[in-house]
């Protein structure tokens, strides 16, 4: 190939993968989406810790040592 045809197929493929760079350019939304995520994640883990909470004291209100109510 000749010098010419070299340089036009190397623009032609600059241009093609600028053309496609620009099609697919997801402006980070990559990261955008693992921020979300891992922000969900973190909001579920603190809302378990409170249920888990209740739940125990709760548990601990409960008296097992009260006597059986009596037989009319």
């Amino acid at each position: 190939m000749t010098y010419l045809a070299l340089s036009y197929l190397f623009t032609h493929i600059r241009a093609a993968r600028q053309r496609l760079v620009r099609v697919y350019r997801d402006d980070g939304y990559s990261t955008e989406t693992i921020l979300v995520a891992s922000l969900l994640v973190v909001l579920a883990i603190a809302v378990l810790a409170i249920l888990a909470t209740a739940v125990t004291n709760k548990a601990n209100d409960i008296d097992l040592d009260a006597p059986a109510p009596a037989a009319p």
